[in-house]
């Protein structure tokens, strides 16, 4: 149960209410694939402030507004209305997006076991672990990619092998932006938006990197 609903942004209030009404109008006319890739970006949507209530963190707002926007945009739009086909940069763009934040979760988290209560490490391993965890979250993008043309019907990979090496390569030019950006934070030199966007996480968590805040103040 979502119990932090204070940072639900009326943009944000706005995409769920338009994705639960479609659901109902698709269900109405028999439209059963589009029934479902709406109610897949509503449940999709609804993961990260469901896990944050759940594990007890706090997330910044602009964090759950692009989640939101990004599953919203990715599947109901991308999926149900085409724009992957009628925009040749939709999929690069989204891509681009996606990768950047997966690089930066996986910073935060990464970040969190090596700097929380039981564990330390050079920048350089975190940066380094940070970018792997990255590509793995690509990587099971692009699978769960396979699976959904495969079982759904849908076109999720467009060219195929083309696409998924595309998004790949896309994926590690993100992990790499976000590994950057998370050694030089560890450097004390955040890098713009991004920098600025791992210190309001980690200023919301403090209790999960207790020990990476006292070793700063020596």
């Amino acid at each position: 149960m979502i119990r932090d609903r204070k940072n639900f942004t009326p943009v944000m209030l706005t995409i769920w209410a338009m994705l639960l009404l479609a659901v109902f109008v698709a269900l109405g006319l028999a439209r059963w694939s589009l029934a479902f890739v709406t109610l897949a970006t509503l449940a999709l949507s609804l993961v990260p402030p469901t896990l944050a209530s759940r594990w007890s963190l706090t997330l910044p707002v602009p964090f759950l507004l692009a989640t939101t926007v990004f599953f919203f945009a990715s599947i109901f739009l991308g999926e149900a209305f085409d724009f992957y086909e009628r925009l040749w940069w939709w999929d690069l763009a989204l891509h681009a997006f996606s990768a950047i934040g997966f690089g930066l979760t996986g910073f935060l988290f990464v970040f969190m076991l090596f700097e929380g209560d039981r564990f330390a490490a050079p920048p350089s391993a975190i940066a380094f672990v940070t970018f792997c965890v990255a590509m793995m979250i690509g990587a099971v993008w692009e699978i769960f990619e396979y699976l959904m043309d495969q079982t759904f019907g849908l076109n999720m990979q467009k060219s195929g092998l083309d696409d998924t090496m595309g998004d790949l390569m896309i994926n590690a030019v993100g992990s790499a932006i976000a590994s950057i950006t998370g050694y030089l934070y560890l450097l004390r030199k955040p890098t713009g938006l991004l920098g600025r966007s791992l210190g309001q996480f980690i200023e919301l968590n403090k209790r999960l990197y207790r020990k990476s805040r006292d070793r700063m103040k020596k």
